[in-house]
Formats: C-alpha cells, structure tokens, sequence
C-alpha cells in the first residue's frame, strides 16, 4: 500500500479525499505542528497538502523515502526549494485546480473597486444613502478601459478570457510570451513591463514569490502608473511594497487597490491600509473555493498514480525540474 501523508482537513473535505483516494493508496492524516507528524513521515512516499506551516530541511530529513511533494496549493514559496533539491524530491503544485477561482476573484476585485463597492456597502450599513455627488463619487465601467496582465499562467490567462466579456483591451507581460496565433486566440498582446505600467487602468498581479518579483511594484513601478489606474493583487503579498502602496494610495499616485494578499498574513490590528476608502481587502480567500477541493485532489492523486507507474510528474515547480529524468 502506498503511504501519502497529508495534513487534516474539515471532515467535509476529508470526504472529498477519501471518496477520490484510488485503489493501493492509503492516506496518513497527521498535523505538521505536532510531534507526531514527523514520527510518521518516516513511512510516507508522498506527501499531499497545503505548505502552509513550511515545507523545509527537518520535513525531509524525516521523510526518507519521498518521492513527491505534492501540493494543493498553486503557491509553492514556503517550500524550501534548495532543501527539496538538496533530498531529490521533486515539487508539483496544484495543476491550476485554484485557477478558475483565482481568476473570478482578480475580476471581482477589479469591478468591486471601480464600483466603490466596499465604500457604499458600509455606507449603507450605515445608514447613509447615496452619499457624495456624481463628480465627487466617481465610479467607472470596464469596457475600453485597458487591462495590463502581470504574469499570464493558469490564472492570468483564465482572467483575460473572462474579461472579454467585458470587452477590456488586454495586454501581458510574462517572461514566455505566446505565439501570435497563442495570442489571437486568448485575444491579448505582450507589451513590455514599463508599457504595461505606464498605459493600464487596471494591472492584476499573477506571478509567483521569487527574489525576482519580491517587491517588483514599488515606488518606482507606483510612478509610472496612471494616477487613475488600480492595482489587483490575488498571487502573493510580498511582491507589493506595502509601503510604497500606502504612499501611492494617499498621495494620489494611483487611483485604488483590491488586495487578497498581504505581506504578512495575518496583518497586524490597524494596519495602515485598512482605513483607506479606496482599498478593498479579503483575507487571501481567492483560492480555496468548495468547487475546487475535488479538483486538487484529483490532480494529486493522478500525479502520485503517474509517478508510481513509472512517469514523471506533472507540474513540477520550474526550480526542480532538473531532477526529472
């Protein structure tokens, strides 16, 4: 019986697991913040989960006959990439199951801040109607207005076909750019980093957390916006000077901001951003729809059925591929 170890979950989705787990697979359920995880990592030959509690040097060292880290999760920055290398344990990431909902939530966040949805929501909680004038109390519709895509995988390339709808004129910058024919197809154009910058209304992150994109919008990036566009922010905190945002959000530098994530989650009680009228914040809750349980699950366990017939695995994180073949 192949052993995969992986963290508890609500019963409902522990069902999900079970009800999926195919034939000669046996699921060990153990809590990483406790002694005893580690007494049975000792048997596991994959591990399937979120690395929310960090995946790193003593995991692996525990873990002796790993042949997978599997996660459930798109995100793969608090996996300790060189001590994955360092053990040859390959690391997959959820093959896009969160990518639908990632994607409609950047597209939420971006009509809920041009339509000032957080700001009139709470002033109708309490008890102020309509307030403001038209002039005063701008809000804006999506067609025409130019979407830049920071990062077109999974997601970003999910967010551009939704946003056809709304006919938005789309530009990308990803450091793999599609075929003229690619682009066609999913109706965008490449555009360099600075164009993007300089002639978006809206620009929606979607790259992972590397040393490259820690910190890529910045003062400098803030600056070369228009003082009318808006920042989404679904992929990770980090990549955004917090700072640098606050400075921009309250000077006028940029128009607004719809943020999942932040640097350090969670925040701190009175965070600066919090009490700006032209942020709207959720708790990095783009991910974990119900409907996508089922779909991470799946892709784990068929990664874990290919790797035992003798295949590579699918979706391994760009650091590792090398321990492929």
């Amino acid at each position: 019986m192949t052993k995969i170890l992986t963290p508890p979950q609500p019963a409902p989705i522990m069902e999900i697991a079970q009800d999926l787990l195919p034939p000669g697979l046996e699921l060990i359920v153990a809590d990483p913040s406790k002694p005893e995880f580690y007494d049975v990592a000792g048997e596991a030959e994959y591990y399937l989960g979120s690395p929310r509690t960090g995946i790193g040097n003593e995991f692996f060292r525990a873990a002796p006959k790993l042949k997978l880290v599997q996660l459930t999760s798109a995100g793969y920055d608090r996996v300790d990439i060189e001590a994955a290398r360092k053990a040859r344990v390959p690391v997959s990431n959820n093959g896009g199951a969160n990518s639908v909902a990632v994607a409609e939530h950047a597209v939420m966040l971006m009509l809920a801040v041009l339509k000032k949805l957080v700001w009139h929501h709470n002033n109708v909680a309490a008890g102020k109607w309509r307030v403001g004038d038209a002039v005063a109390t701008r809000t804006y519709e999506v067609e025409g207005k130019r979407l830049g895509i920071i990062g077109l995988g999974n997601i970003g390339k999910k967010v551009a076909r939704r946003v056809q709808g709304f006919d938005m004129d789309v530009r990308y910058y990803d450091i793999v750019r599609l075929s003229e024919d690619q682009e066609d197809t999913l109706g965008v154009r490449y555009a360099l980093l600075t164009e993007i910058l300089r002639t978006s209304d809206v620009i929606t992150l979607h790259v992972p957390l590397t040393d490259v994109t820690r910190k890529m919008m910045s003062t400098k990036q803030f600056a070369m916006m228009k003082k009318s566009a808006i920042l989404v922010n679904t992929c990770r905190g980090p990549v955004v000077d917090e700072d640098a945002l606050h400075q921009a959000l309250t000077s006028g530098t940029i128009a607004a901001a719809g943020l999942d994530v932040m640097v350090e989650e969670p925040p701190k009680q009175n965070h600066p951003l919090f009490s700006l009228p032209n942020v709207a914040l959720t708790p990095h809750s783009a991910g974990p729809t119900w409907d996508n349980w089922t779909k991470a699950y799946r892709n784990g366990f068929d990664n874990i059925l290919r790797m035992e017939s003798g295949q590579d695995p699918l979706w391994v994180v760009p650091e590792l591929r090398g321990l492929l073949g």
